[in-house]
């Protein structure tokens, strides 16, 4: 028997307010699970932009995603406002682990949740570089520490 899984905000440190769509639904009548990974980007780069300075136009480093994944604990349909709750699970040299939760509009519990995986890359290169000292200071900010 599979033991239910307790994802709650209190496990994120920052959220984004994101509005379904219509376009989002399948047709099923929920949102189809590979828009989860559209709104975990939108996110993790909202982070970057807004919390990091990452100038996405202009600056010499760009992220890559490496690695995704989702777990869907319940369903979510236009026109649900969603917000988006985001941390750091681990934090490399040259990347990072974001920390997923999607939740309902003033719900604990998450409706899926999963990981996002960055590369920072030289832009011109394609690369691996290390992360920037400012950027690296505001992602500690968020990061958590995961028990294993």
């Amino acid at each position: 028997m599979a033991t239910k899984v307790n994802v709650t905000r209190n496990d994120y440190k920052v959220f984004y307010p994101i509005t379904t769509r219509w376009m989002d639904n399948d047709i099923y009548g929920h949102v189809n699970n590979v828009t989860y990974y559209s709104y975990f980007d939108t996110a993790a780069n909202n982070f970057l932009i807004n919390h990091c300075g990452l100038d996405i136009h202009n600056s010499h480093i760009i992220g890559f995603v490496v690695s995704s994944g989702c777990e869907y604990l319940a369903p979510i349909a236009f026109p649900d406002k969603i917000e988006v709750g985001v941390r750091i699970d681990r934090l490399g040299n040259s990347s990072c682990q974001y920390g997923i939760g999607i939740f309902t509009e003033k719900e604990e519990q998450a409706c899926a949740f999963g990981h996002f995986i960055h590369v920072f890359v030289d832009r011109v290169s394609n690369k691996p570089v290390e992360i920037p000292d400012d950027m690296r200071k505001n992602m500690k900010k968020i990061e958590v520490t995961l028990s294993s």
